[in-house]
């Protein structure tokens, strides 16, 4: 049904913000932690596109889930670092194979998906609870909210990149 690159991501795009937006922003596990599974966007977008398209798209996702949560632009910017950061963590995670044509995520074993799933996941909330906090005399509130809000984020994140996987390029 869905085979243009464009309409998929278009569809993941709308789909995350969605259900970021009405579900997971409506949670509030133990008073504070709220799971960001948009993150799955910049785990999903294929490998070999346009970077400042994809900066630029990585703004538009922050910046929208920003306007429906009121976060004053914490997710666009943390959205953002994600994107240009993302080379980086895949050569970390995947080694200097991924930039080969021949790459896909499913050449990878499931730990280096889920180590580059964490190190997304983990520098997001680093960004974005630094920023929203933005005191040091709270640094173990902002661990606190880091540490748990990222298990819950990644276990999400894996149950739901199970359940709609594919193969990924």
């Amino acid at each position: 049904m869905l085979s243009n690159p464009i309409l998929i991501n278009s569809f993941r795009f709308v789909l995350l913000v969605i259900v970021q937006v009405l579900i997971f922003n409506q949670l509030n596990l133990f008073g504070f932690v709220n799971p960001m599974v948009y993150v799955l966007f910049f785990y999903w977008y294929p490998l070999r596109n346009n970077r400042p398209l994809f900066l630029l798209i990585s703004f538009f996702l922050g910046f929208t889930i920003d306007l429906f949560s009121d976060t004053m632009a914490l997710h666009a910017i943390a959205s953002i670092t994600l994107a240009y950061a993302r080379p980086v963590l895949m050569r970390f995670c995947f080694g200097a194979n991924y930039e080969f044509q021949g790459f896909t995520f499913k050449s990878t074993t499931r730990l280096q998906r889920i180590t580059f799933l964490l190190l997304l996941i983990l520098l997001q909330h680093i960004i974005f609870f630094t920023l929203e906090i933005l005191s040091f005399s709270h640094i173990l509130l902002i661990l606190k909210k880091i540490v748990f809000t990222s298990i819950a984020t990644l276990l999400l994140c894996v149950l739901l990149s199970s359940l709609f996987a594919r193969e990924l390029d």
